[in-house]
């Protein structure tokens, strides 16, 4: 198991849109953080109706509301690290574009969240465009393969070594660092790569798990590497615990027994079972017998 560096808590903002049933957006974005021992704050782009089965509704606020949000925290708190998700609209990716020229962060990471698993589109060509073009100032991105085929103008790859070519051809022409997924691949492995302008600089493998607890594993993921490089990890050390974690809560998802469809991953598995076998400080054990 990685071990961490625990002295430093990192103020993450995730910046995506909502899921009322707690396993994507925001709500898994928070819950990432604080898995990964940051502080987590959330922007909200969209407010999205949506369950285990999928969306049945997106409310969009005005821009002016969203910069009035990131404003907000930016006036008050210092950010270490920001982590984007569902930004949805050119407008919206436009805002928030033009907030972060102003408020340049150390660690953005962005999940560029335009193609579902399935390859459907989830956002217009001109967001698509929109989108390709933000990914170019971020530190790191973590796109799905059907999202990596548009960010590199490619058809989506069959293979991993398709999908590490070119992520590989984009890190070394945008300097930006790419993770390459194979989850959705056919492989025995599940693998992630860090890909970085220089080419391959680590991988984190785990073995392929049969489950229908998968939602919101994307949105996951990038949360907790934003968080891990906010402390100051390596690539590495980012990557390695964040797979490692990622695996897990996948593991033990379906226990949670949340709704009938794609249920969420559990998120604070590896914090309770760290809960139940250390006691509280100056806590007595307790005797079975008088």
């Amino acid at each position: 198991m990685t071990s961490l560096n625990v002295d430093i808590v990192p103020r993450v903002l995730a910046i995506a849109g909502t899921d009322p049933s707690g396993g994507a957006g925001t709500a898994a974005d928070l819950k990432s953080i604080t898995a990964a021992g940051g502080y987590g704050m959330a922007v909200v782009t969209s407010l999205v109706a949506q369950n285990t089965h999928g969306v049945r509704a997106i409310h969009t606020p005005p821009t002016a509301f969203l910069s009035e949000q990131l404003q907000a925290v930016s006036d008050d708190v210092t950010i270490d690290a920001i982590k984007t998700g569902m930004l949805g609209t050119a407008e919206i990716i436009e805002t928030v574009a033009t907030w972060l020229d102003d408020h340049p962060p150390q660690v953005l990471v962005v999940d560029p969240v335009m193609v579902a698993t399935s390859g459907d589109r989830l956002v217009d060509r001109r967001a698509e465009q929109a989108m390709v073009e933000f990914c170019t100032r971020a530190t790191l991105v973590t796109p799905n393969i059907s999202e990596l085929a548009v960010l590199t103008g490619s058809e989506p790859a069959a293979n991993e070594a398709e999908a590490i070519a070119q992520a590989s051809d984009w890190a070394a022409a945008t300097g930006v660092s790419v993770i390459v997924k194979t989850g959705h691949l056919t492989s025995r492995w599940a693998t992630n790569t860090w890909v970085g302008p220089e080419g391959v600089r680590t991988a984190a493998n785990a073995t392929r798990l049969d489950s229908t607890s998968t939602h919101g594993t994307g949105c996951s993921l990038s949360s907790a590497l934003a968080t891990r490089l906010g402390a100051g990890d390596e690539p590495a050390t980012a990557l390695s615990w964040a797979t490692e974690w990622l695996h897990e809560a996948i593991k033990y998802g379906e226990a949670l027994n949340v709704g009938s469809g794609h249920g969420p991953v559990d998120h604070s598995y590896r914090s309770r079972r760290s809960l139940a076998a250390t006691p509280p400080a100056g806590a007595k054990k307790v005797s079975e017998t008088p």
